[in-house]
């Protein structure tokens, strides 16, 4: 049984959960905040606290995961930590999983976060595909 990882696995983390449930695939999703993880929780994922802005706390739940889904598109924070989430830590977090079973990376690149940010997140998304091989997809929607 293949296993995802959704990193804010909010409405529509739980939504796309379902339908890889669906498809018998086992599915984690991930909330920054402890209250996040009851509505993961009802919606038949198994629920991890962690914090993209904090890559090894998500580099400890790949060991047994094989597609990632960086739901993030609609993330709420200051410009400072959007800006991190989909730059530097998400960079980090890339080149980490080189090391792991991960075999392919979904880039949510639409949603409310300035569309420069998730821009500059979709690029190095494709480098980081270019740079270490890392099978990718960018999308609008997901």
């Amino acid at each position: 049984m293949a296993r995802a990882l959704i990193v804010g696995c909010g409405c529509r983390g739980r939504a796309l959960g379902q339908r890889l449930l669906k498809e018998d695939w086992a599915v984690r999703g991930t909330s920054r905040r402890q209250e996040g993880l009851a509505a993961i929780e009802s919606a038949g994922l198994e629920a991890a606290l962690a914090d993209p802005e904090q890559p090894g706390t998500l580099l400890e739940l790949v060991a047994d995961v094989a597609d990632v889904y960086w739901l993030l598109g609609s993330a709420v924070g200051s410009e400072e930590n959007l800006e991190a989430i989909h730059g530097p830590r998400l960079e980090r977090f890339l080149e980490r999983l080189v090391e792991t079973p991960v075999r392919r990376f979904v880039y949510e690149a639409g949603g409310s976060v300035d569309p420069e940010i998730l821009a500059g997140g979709s690029a190095i998304v494709r480098a980081s595909s270019e740079r270490w091989r890392i099978p990718v997809e960018i999308v609008e929607v997901v």
